[in-house]
């Protein structure tokens, strides 16, 4: 039997993990089950069967959201189905959009929001679906 990959979970350095964890759940529709460490430090949000690791760091200069080293360049990109739903809810739940639902000409109509930290987390789905 092959190997398998099943899953994948980028993993975004942060300020506050109960703050982050809490904005991922309240603005964004993830939920999360516990957070580790002592003091805690980190926290696994999940929606959908897609995770996000959040791990604190002592030093905010470590936080380096990638649209700060490369032009319009996301932390993480989700493939979703009805963008436009989606994208509804979480300007009803108040989160920060850095981007408004688009067509993209590489085939995908999105939208990118922005956590506390910075990062750019971007919504898309394709043209053709």
């Amino acid at each position: 039997m092959a190997a398998k990959l099943i899953s994948g979970a980028p993993v975004l350095l942060v300020a506050d993990v109960v703050a982050s964890a809490n904005y991922y759940r309240d603005k964004l529709g993830f939920s999360y089950e516990r957070f580790w460490g002592d003091p805690i430090s980190f926290c696994i949000v999940n929606r959908d069967g897609c995770s996000i690791m959040l791990k604190q760091v002592d030093d905010t200069k470590h936080i380096v959201p990638h649209y700060k080293v490369v032009e319009q360049l996301w932390n993480v990109y989700f493939w979703v189905e009805d963008v436009e739903s989606l994208f509804n809810e979480i300007v009803k739940k108040g989160a920060t959009i850095d981007y408004e639902l688009c067509d993209q000409p590489y085939g995908c109509r999105e939208f990118g929001i922005q956590d506390l930290d910075g990062y750019d987390v971007a919504f898309g789905q394709t043209l053709d679906d």
